[in-house]
């Protein structure tokens, strides 16, 4: 059976025929060669085909071929490959490295608004008002080195009582408003830390802190457990007093050579709380350096027993003629209710927050009376600041059974607090200027007003915070561009937007008080020491003051908007430690620098789990 030749034929092989094939195949093969060389053009185009192959082989459209190896391309292909890598590089990879290789212009950051600027001032004041051996870079050139001898007859206090803070005009350490200052100072820090960096005072806030509680860390026993005593004031003056001393001589602190008397207590539950807030608030700001904060929270935790004492409960100021006068303390719950909050904070020991949320504190504080001066942060009433930080504990972790209920009525009354700062509800006058009048149109208002900006600052953060609009005043929801408003009126009334057009801020604007009721600014630094008495005529010169007290919010206009720039009306020229401390706080909230917003962690640093932690996933099943 043959195999089939569909194309004609057959395809068996005849052995007998392959010598003479084999012969005619080498005659074709020189014949065609023939052919090629010598009869090309008797052939068609398809004999051609088939002696040659493909006709291009051997005109001018020949294809060359390239061997590279691992692959066979033609030269074209190749070409063009290789055009199209030189073009990506100096399209796309030549510009990429001539940007990188060139040095990085750095972009300039955005120009400081106002508050940055009123900002970085009233810093400064802290600086003018430090007692005891100034630091070479303290940057206020006509205040030297003062106090040096400060409780140094005091046998339990080694090295003396040197440090710390005047507090105002006069050359008083009085360590009530100290220790506020203090506290307000360390609020401000620990919400705002990000802005007081990207304004370049982050450094500098940390010193003027840590100068205020080295000296509280002196006024008493901070190694012990136990302590029985608290120096509480060094310096002063009794009312009417013709006697050389703080209020009486006009004297530089440089200056003084008159006795200051140190006062000490045997009870400040007052005085003890607040002090006990200072350091503990303070030790969240220090947590970066572990020994400092720990010996902050142990010294906050002596003072804090001490003031906690049963039988040490007496006003920390009573019967004291140095003292009593001028800042008098009218109630301690409120202390409890804010040391006990901080102390919380910087240690995490539920006791303190359950001490906060005891149903006794805002019992005996009348915390909830909506009584309108206990609405008005001051030195003296922590109240409304105490309640808005342990809201901060509610909003943030919600912290549940047992606390949830007291923690809501704080939040409760909160909102009202910032409700009462609103003119439309009329809880408190306003002058015709714009000015809220917080202390019933006494004198030195501006303190009060920047506290209650900073807590409606504060407050509005927190709820922007947690995508919180706004919040009810009875049938009207306010949002929380209403309560920020309200804080930016207040602060821009004290920076020159009142009907004086004058800034109440010391070097901020053009036109501020220049006769500040303040004793080193208003005695010219020429090393000339003048007497008690002596430095009188500083104080009755209608000339201003030689030395220009930058940064210093004095006590401001009466209620019809008007002020008196002299320096004998201490009402309206003299500025305050705790003043001051509420205004930084109050800028740095609004200021934009540094972004808005808090930190909205770092206060819970020491706080731990509230709940149970999750347990560990199970091990991987091994056969």
């Amino acid at each position: 059976m043959h195999s089939a030749n569909h194309w004609g034929g057959s395809f068996e092989i005849n052995g007998d025929q392959s010598g003479v094939d084999d012969e005619r195949s080498r005659n074709m093969e020189w014949d065609r060669a023939a052919m090629t060389t010598q009869h090309h053009h008797e052939l068609d185009e398809t004999q051609q085909s088939w002696l040659l192959g493909p006709q291009d082989r051997y005109n001018g459209n020949k294809k060359k071929y390239v061997d590279l190896g691992c692959i066979v391309c033609s030269r074209k292909a190749l070409r063009w490959t290789l055009w199209s890598f030189v073009i990506a590089f100096f399209v796309i990879a030549l510009p990429i490295i001539v940007a990188k290789s060139l040095p990085k212009h750095r972009f300039h950051t955005p120009l400081p608004d106002n508050y940055t600027l009123a900002l970085i001032k009233a810093l400064r004041f802290f600086n003018a008002q430090k007692s005891g051996r100034l630091p070479k870079d303290n940057g206020v050139p006509w205040r030297g080195n003062s106090g040096l001898s400060d409780g140094n007859g005091l046998t339990d206090v080694k090295g003396g009582l040197v440090g710390g803070y005047y507090d105002a005009g006069d050359n008083t350490k009085f360590h009530f408003p100290m220790a506020f200052a203090m506290t307000m100072l360390s609020w401000s820090f620990v919400e705002y830390n990000h802005k007081y960096e990207a304004v370049g005072e982050y450094d500098h806030i940390r010193d003027l802190i840590k100068w205020g509680t080295d000296y509280l860390l002196l006024t008493f026993n901070s190694t012990a457990t136990k302590i029985d005593h608290l120096y509480i004031q060094v310096g002063g003056s009794q009312k009417g007093s013709h006697v050389p001393d703080d209020h009486y001589c006009w004297e530089r602190p440089e200056d003084m050579d008159y006795s200051r008397p140190v006062q000490r207590t045997p009870s400040a539950p007052d005085l003890g709380g607040e002090m006990a807030a200072a350091l503990a608030a303070a030790s969240i700001v220090f947590k970066d350096d572990t020994a400092y904060s720990k010996k902050l929270v142990r010294a906050a935790t002596t003072i804090w027993e001490f003031a906690r004492d049963l039988a040490r409960r007496t006003a920390y100021c009573k019967g004291n003629a140095y003292v009593e006068p001028y800042y008098n303390s009218t109630g301690f719950w409120d202390e409890y209710m804010w040391g006990a909050a901080w102390m919380y904070y910087a240690t995490g020991n539920t006791t303190y927050i359950s001490l906060a949320t005891n149903s006794a504190l805002p019992k005996h504080s009348k915390a909830f009376s909506m009584i309108p001066t206990l609405s008005v942060l001051s030195w003296d009433n922590k109240l409304p600041a105490a309640m808005l930080l342990l809201t901060r504990l509610r909003i943030f972790l919600n912290p549940g059974y047992p606390y949830e209920d007291m923690l809501r009525s704080y939040h409760n009354v909160t909102g009202l607090t910032m409700c009462s700062y609103l003119r439309p509800f009329t809880f408190f006058n306003w002058t015709h200027g714009g000015l809220i009048q917080l202390n019933n149109g006494g004198p030195q208002p501006l303190q009060y007003v920047a506290n209650a900006a900073f807590l409606a600052s504060l407050f509005a953060d927190y709820m922007n915070a947690t995508g919180v609009p706004g919040w009810n005043c009875g049938p009207s929801f306010i949002t929380t561009d209403t309560l920020r408003n309200f804080a930016t009126s207040q602060i821009d009334y004290i920076l020159g937007a009142n009907p004086m057009k004058m800034s109440y801020l010391v070097g901020y604007g053009t036109k501020f008080p220049t006769h500040v009721h303040h004793r080193g600014a208003s005695i010219p630094h020429n090393n000339i020491k003048y007497s008690c008495t002596g430095g009188w005529k500083w104080l009755n010169s209608r000339s201003p003051n030689p030395n220009t007290i930058t940064g210093a919010m004095v006590g401001g206009p009466d209620r019809f908007d008007h002020f008196q720039d002299v320096r004998t009306n201490y009402s309206y020229t003299e500025p305050t430690m705790a003043g001051n401390a509420g205004l930084v706080a109050a800028l740095v909230s609004l200021t934009s620098s540094g972004g808005n917003g808090i930190d909205k962690n770092t206060i819970f640093s020491a706080v731990p789990p509230l709940y149970p932690m999750s347990p560990p996933p199970p091990p991987p099943w091994r056969p």
